[in-house]
Formats: structure tokens, C-alpha cells, sequence
């Protein structure tokens, strides 16, 4: 699937990333770990977010051979999804979803919306 952004939507979603890093700091540090973790695990952000969001990640689910690291990191995001405030994070990734899980992961690790802009496979 393709998907196509603007600097509009990126700047929108840039902003809600903001406020929920200050409304909820805790859950926001948790869900920033778990995209840093999928990042040195180099697993697709796709795959990340159709877990948190209980989507199918059938098309997304990376191949790996070890699978204590991957029950590391499956335990790692159920950590995530046990904090009550979980909906408001679901809640948030439904919102962008038109823009990507990918893209989305990106600027919340700090990534400028400006190099996100145009189309990507997802």
C-alpha cells in the first residue's frame, strides 16, 4: 500500500505528539521505548504500531530466527498495552493512522516533518 503525506498532516501530527509527551509523560516515554527498541531490533515501525493498535501484522511481520528476541520484544509491547492510559496512545494512532505508523514513530523520535513529506510504501 502507498501512502502519501503532506507537511500539513506532519506538522498536525507533530503537535499531538507534543501534547501527549506532556499530558502523559509516562505512557509517552514507554511508547518511546518501544520504538526505540524496534528500531535496534530493526523491525518495521508497521509491524509496531499493528501491534499496539491489535490489527493483523500478517503483511508486516519481520523474519527472524531468534525467537527469545522476538518473545522479548512481543513482552515488551504488552508492557506497553497493560498502562491504563493505553486507549489515549490507540486513541492517537487511529488519528494519524492516514499518514503511517512509520512516519508517526519517526517524528516521535525527533525526526523532522519535512523529510517525511511524499509518498511511501507502507
Amino acid at each position: 500500500m502507498v501512502i502519501t503525506t503532506n507537511l500539513n498532516e506532519l506538522v498536525s501530527a507533530k503537535e499531538a505528539i507534543d501534547e501527549l509527551g506532556h499530558t502523559k509523560p509516562e505512557l509517552f516515554q514507554r511508547f518511546i521505548n518501544v520504538i526505540q527498541l524496534t528500531r535496534q531490533l530493526q523491525f518495521n515501525y508497521q509491524y509496531l504500531g499493528c501491534l499496539i493498535m491489535d490489527e493483523n501484522p500478517d503483511k508486516c511481520t519481520p523474519t527472524i530466527r531468534n525467537t527469545y528476541v522476538f518473545s522479548v520484544f512481543e513482552q515488551e509491547i504488552d508492557k506497553l498495552k497493560a498502562d491504563t492510559k493505553i486507549i489515549e496512545l490507540q486513541d492517537f494512532l487511529a488519528s494519524y493512522k492516514q499518514i503511517g505508523y512509520a512516519n508517526l514513530c519517526k517524528l516521535v523520535i525527533g525526526e523532522n516533518p519535512r523529510f517525511l513529506v511524499g509518498p511511501q510504501v507502507v
